[in-house]
């Protein structure tokens, strides 16, 4: 699978479009607070909903719907579906060292239709064997968990260089 990628809560809720397959990280976005979007950061990608897929959405549709879910302004959302959103958290199990990157880390998933769960999950990653003990069946999903699990591990490993340097 593609490089790995918590949840950082702000006025707005922190979900991502579920049809969104997020491809590569966006460094220079134009959010105020990247790290509070739901997958830890911006990220350019792909739409997945049923007639659009592989389409590449524009920067405007990145900022306003994929990254953030409750698109209902999107041209591309199929009326009928599932889910509206998806939201993550993350925690550290077991014998974690400091740095995040040993271990392994539930990554926590909630699919959501109309502000309400419909969906729930924990995808287990091991640092050890580098791999997902228990992956999605979804390929979206799964990708915007691996998304969401590097930035989780970023912003950890910035977190302790910053303890450590003062």
């Amino acid at each position: 699978m593609g490089s790995p990628c918590i949840s950082l809560s702000s006025g707005r809720a922190a979900v991502a479009c579920p049809f969104f397959m997020p491809m590569e990280k966006l460094e220079n976005g134009e959010w105020l607070h990247a790290s509070r979007l739901p997958l830890g950061g911006g990220w350019s990608g792909q739409c997945a909903a049923p007639g659009h897929e592989g389409e590449v959405p524009s920067q405007d549709e990145l900022r306003e719907f994929c990254n953030l879910g409750y698109a209902e302004g999107c041209a591309r959302l199929p009326p009928e579906r599932v889910w509206d959103s998806v939201r993550f958290a993350a925690r550290a199990v077991g014998n974690e060292e400091k740095n995040g990157s040993s271990g392994r880390i539930q990554v926590r998933y909630v699919c959501e239709r109309g502000h309400y769960p419909v969906a729930h999950g924990v995808l287990d990653y091991d640092f050890a064997s580098g791999r997902w003990n228990s992956p999605h069946p979804d390929d979206r999903i799964q990708r915007m968990a691996e998304c969401f699990l590097e930035s989780y591990v970023e912003r950890r490993r910035n977190q302790e260089m910053e303890r450590a340097a003062s």
